[in-house]
């Protein structure tokens, strides 16, 4: 198929680039490669890609362009419109949103209309976007499900992927485009973001620094190895998304529609706490870390658990890779990483 993947220098976006050239597909990349972090690792990742060959040609542009996405899609692949949009860029991150909310706007507001709009104009057969589990924000009900309320996020980045679950919502039910949201949950791997837990602990632990763990490391996430995330993403995009003949609209779930929408949950469905997540990253890497137990910070959320079993009705995905398989693999491909940029 011919695929256009936002996002393509990004930690998903890159693997899930690399899946799909491994099985044939043409694809296009879209991405802006900004600094929010270190450069150089999205555009090793962006080199990587481009050693693998392939039906593969990269854009690097900014999704709150609208003239530069508007032209992506006029050209699509060799003039062929877009099979399938698997938008994966966004402005990251829970605590830089406290910091600097209107790139939060720019990015995942006003960048995903530009996408929507541009899927709307090309009649995209299916556009799957990236949500997250933040969306359950002050839901303390366990494990998460995709029909629990979604109306109190913890932070501004929670609230915008919120925003664009029902931005989607209002295109499928206007225009009959078929929309998948996936809620990721606590994503971690080889070639992950160095602004996330899994990268800062390493690093930490490697150079006999000092980690820090907030809340005093009393809270439990729900990790989910790369190789996992990208098959579930691929498996949905593959199946696009249809109206639920069961949907009632006098007692709507938030989570389906007459139209053709669905949010999926897509996490390990086995919530690690943060303690024992640095346990098998001190194991795998060999050194004791030193722990610096701190407060909670704003816009935190305690605990997070997916129920996964909607995602594995409609596509047949399981996670499979156990966290300390995962953390192996990561302490592998971070210290390998760590000597070829020495």
């Amino acid at each position: 198929m011919r695929i256009l993947v936002t996002g393509a220098a990004g930690f998903i976006g890159f693997h899930v680039v690399r899946a799909l050239l491994a099985r044939g597909d043409a694809v296009t990349g879209f991405d802006n490669v900004n600094d929010y972090y270190d450069v150089a690792l999205k555009e090793a990742r962006l080199a990587e890609i481009d050693r693998m060959g392939g039906d593969w040609r990269f854009l690097r542009a900014d999704l709150a362009d609208r003239a530069a996405v508007d032209a992506a899609f006029a050209e699509g692949i060799r003039g062929e419109p877009f099979d399938r949009v698997i938008h994966l860029a966004a402005q990251a991150g829970v605590r830089y949103s406290l910091e600097n909310p209107l790139a939060y706007v720019e990015s995942n507001v006003l960048g995903f209309t530009n996408v929507l709009e541009a899927c709307r104009r090309a009649e995209t057969p299916h556009l799957t976007f990236a949500s997250t589990s933040s969306v359950y924000g002050g839901n303390t009900k366990m494990p998460f499900r995709e029909d629990h309320g979604v109306d109190h996020p913890l932070q501004f980045y929670a609230a915008t992927k919120r925003a664009n679950e029902l931005m989607a919502h209002a295109y499928a039910h206007l225009y009959r485009l078929p929309m998948t949201g996936l809620r990721f949950f606590t994503v971690y791997g080889p070639w992950g973001r160095p602004d996330m837990a899994p990268m800062l602990f390493a690093e930490a632990i490697l150079a006999g620094q000092p980690i820090r763990i907030f809340n005093e490391g009393r809270h439990s996430r729900d990790f989910t190895y790369i190789d996992d995330i990208v098959e579930g993403v691929i498996r949905a995009s593959d199946r696009p998304a249809a109206p639920d003949p069961a949907f009632d609209p006098a007692n709507p779930d938030p989570a389906t529609s007459d139209a053709p929408f669905r949010l999926l949950n897509i996490g390990n469905g086995a919530p690690v706490e943060l303690l024992d997540f640095i346990a098998a990253l001190e194991a795998a890497l060999g050194r004791t870390a030193i722990r610096e137990l701190v407060p909670s910070q704003p816009g935190d959320v305690a605990d997070t658990f997916a129920d996964t079993s909607r995602l594995e009705a409609a596509t047949g995905w399981r996670a499979r890779v156990p966290v300390e398989e995962g953390v192996r693999r990561f302490a592998e491909w971070f210290i390998d990483w760590k000597n070829r940029s020495a």
